[in-house]
């Protein structure tokens, strides 16, 4: 359904992205993960037509994004991260009026966006103005948007931004049903929702791709180095500095509650370092509570894939 080669894209002597090559195949849900500025928006406005590539080529659905760009995009629902709306106008009849303007014949505008309605949750608020509907009714409203013409293919980027947690569960249901029907690349911060929607994973860094497999195989990568997690009384001692001193610790993160202190230990792959944690605390004379060993997740193949030892 997308096919992307060799795609460069640079802004006045910087580099946003270089040599991006991958492929999403018809049906799949393509998880987009990578930090602030690594490349993802810019990846994501080039394939939905919005701007230039500096160089390489992109397709949708066999189409190429330029020289082919009205039948590309005949296959594309976009949803920006930043939904623009026309907030002085009615839910329905802004939805009425972007189906018209996608190519919905008139005869069936009523039907499509009557169903999209239905899909998103909106019929309770279809008459309101856009203008007064919370954050979470106006991501729907652009989700609608992108659906209403019957898109093959959906670009969604950050779809739950500045939702609360029970707006983020129905918006992430909503992915998981439209996945039945459409191919989807979903760009999100929330990597517990990659894990239960994606089928696949791209991870991108600096502009460029750092891994692209399903979510079990980056996790089965990384599972051995997990992690340990220390709970302990450290009295006088600087606990975070003396952790780092173990060898295989790359990293350690420290939160308080009153005398205690929990430690997140980040080790090298492949090395278990609770003997080492355990012979410090009990030569340091420390009270321990809790030394267990995390289980990785998709967070701890994304702070490895784009984490700086020297940054």
């Amino acid at each position: 359904m997308i096919k992307v080669e060799n795609l460069t894209k640079r802004y006045a002597g910087q580099t946003a992205i270089k040599d991006l090559t991958f492929e999403v195949g018809k049906g799949e849900i393509m998880g987009f993960l990578g930090p602030n500025g690594a490349g993802k928006s810019t990846t994501m406005r080039i394939l939905s037509s919005f701007m230039p590539p500096t160089s390489g080529r992109a397709s949708i659905a066999g189409f190429d994004i330029f020289e082919q760009s009205l039948q590309a995009r005949a296959h594309l629902g976009y949803m920006p991260e930043n939904v623009p709306l026309y907030t002085d106008m009615r839910v329905t009849e802004y939805l009425d009026y972007r189906a018209a303007l996608k190519g919905v014949p008139h005869r069936r505008i009523a039907e499509r966006v009557g169903d999209v309605k239905e899909l998103c949750g909106l019929k309770d608020v279809e008459r309101k103005l856009i203008g007064s509907l919370s954050k979470g009714y106006r991501q729907r409203v652009g989700l609608a948007d992108a659906l209403v013409h019957e898109p093959d293919l959906l670009i969604l980027d950050e779809p739950t931004s500045g939702l609360d947690p029970n707006q983020i569960r129905q918006v992430r249901d909503l992915i998981k049903n439209l996945g039945r029907q459409h191919t989807i690349l979903l760009s999100t911060h929330i990597l517990p929702e990659v894990e239960m929607t994606c089928s696949r994973v791209i991870i991108i860094n600096k502009g460029q791709i750092q891994a692209c497999d399903t979510p079990e195989n980056l996790l089965g990568e990384i599972r051995r180095a997990g992690g340990v997690v220390l709970e302990a009384k450290v009295g006088s001692d600087n606990g975070l500095e003396q952790l780092k001193q173990i060898a295989s610790v790359r990293d350690v993160t420290a939160t308080s509650e009153g005398e205690w202190q929990r430690f997140a230990l980040r080790v090298e792959s492949g090395t278990d370092v609770r003997e080492e944690v355990f012979r410090l605390a009990r030569d340091r004379q420390w009270a321990v509570r809790e030394l267990s060993q995390r289980k990785a997740t998709l967070e701890d193949v994304f702070v490895e894939m784009t984490h700086s030892d020297d940054a």
